[in-house]
């Protein structure tokens, strides 16, 4: 199968987790929430690892690299996916995955700031763009949102959430390329990341020392949640292997695929009454798209 092949099913199985993680986060702490999604992707890429490469070359790996790896992880997993998740709690799935989507955004600006890059033309037409799709995302308000009463589908901290996320998102490849250099096999690398990120979570769970009985709302919230974390674990696999067949262009814009599958899917899977998708946050979610398309395709 093809790089790029490889790169849709990655984004389609990503939009099927922000779907599914929907349903599952509402009824659940968002820590919980993300030490789960953790624990069980950190399963899925170790069982991975084994299968398919030479696991032995990750004891004598440069220890730099291991700790690239592990700030990676820190980013990536631990700090975004737990701002991925809070979002999705507060505004929902169909609202926060174009947000998350943002992160070319965010590449862009710390190339021009880090590296004193002068944007062109067409890198000011994305960027351009996506905060105009930003804004119409931020601002759709259909009518409440299914985190609660009190908060409306404009609530800004979840889009805050949203866009936090995209910007370490942005973040952790600046780690993952001087792991490479080190380690240079993708599978072994992020499985590092996440095996890494999931010990440090566990950790800062046990650390608060709260039961959890009172932190997931049921069994079944729990057994949706371990279904969405089988789906991002074989999502993050996917990718790993489409970045070794594909160019990283081609990666991230059909990465990107995830959106209109959340889109679609949420009012379904989720409800209408909770998953809103109204033609405001459509048109929304098509400028934050294409403007991300532009900014990956001419990098």
């Amino acid at each position: 199968m093809s790089g790029a092949l490889w790169a849709v099913l990655a984004g389609v199985g990503f939009g099927l987790f922000q779907t599914v993680n929907r349903r599952a986060v509402r009824g659940m702490d968002v820590f919980v929430a993300t030490f789960i999604q953790l624990a069980v992707s950190a399963v899925i890429l170790v069982g991975a690892s084994l299968a398919t490469e030479p696991v032995t070359v990750v004891w004598t790996a440069p220890a730099m690299a291991l700790i690239n790896f592990g700030l990676a992880g820190l980013f990536h997993f631990v700090i975004g996916w737990t701002l991925l998740n809070a979002s999705q709690k507060r505004i929902g799935a169909a609202r926060t995955s174009p947000l998350i989507g943002t992160t070319p955004l965010f590449g862009t600006a710390f190339a021009v700031l880090a590296l004193r890059e002068v944007p062109s033309p067409l890198t000011i037409l994305g960027i351009l763009t996506i905060v105009g799709g930003i804004y119409l995302i931020s601002t759709d308000a259909p009518e409440r949102n299914g985190a609660g009463s009190s908060q409306t589908a404009s609530d800004w901290t979840g889009v805050t959430f949203g866009l936090g996320a995209a910007m370490v998102w942005a973040i952790s490849p600046i780690f993952i390329r001087f792991g490479l250099s080190g380690l240079p096999s993708p599978l072994l690398g992020v499985t590092v990341s996440m095996v890494v990120s999931a010990a440090a979570y566990g950790i800062a769970l046990w650390a608060r020392r709260r039961p959890w009985a009172g932190l997931i709302e049921s069994r079944e919230v729990l057994v949706i949640k371990l279904l969405a974390g089988v789906l991002v674990g074989f999502s993050v696999w996917a990718r790993w292997i489409a970045l070794a067949l594909a160019p990283v262009g081609v990666v991230l814009a059909l990465a990107l695929m995830s959106v209109p599958v959340v889109m679609l899917l949420s009012p379904l899977v989720v409800g209408r009454h909770l998953e809103r998708v109204t033609s405001r946050l459509w048109a929304g979610a098509s400028l934050t798209v294409s403007g991300a398309v532009v900014l990956v395709l001419i990098r």
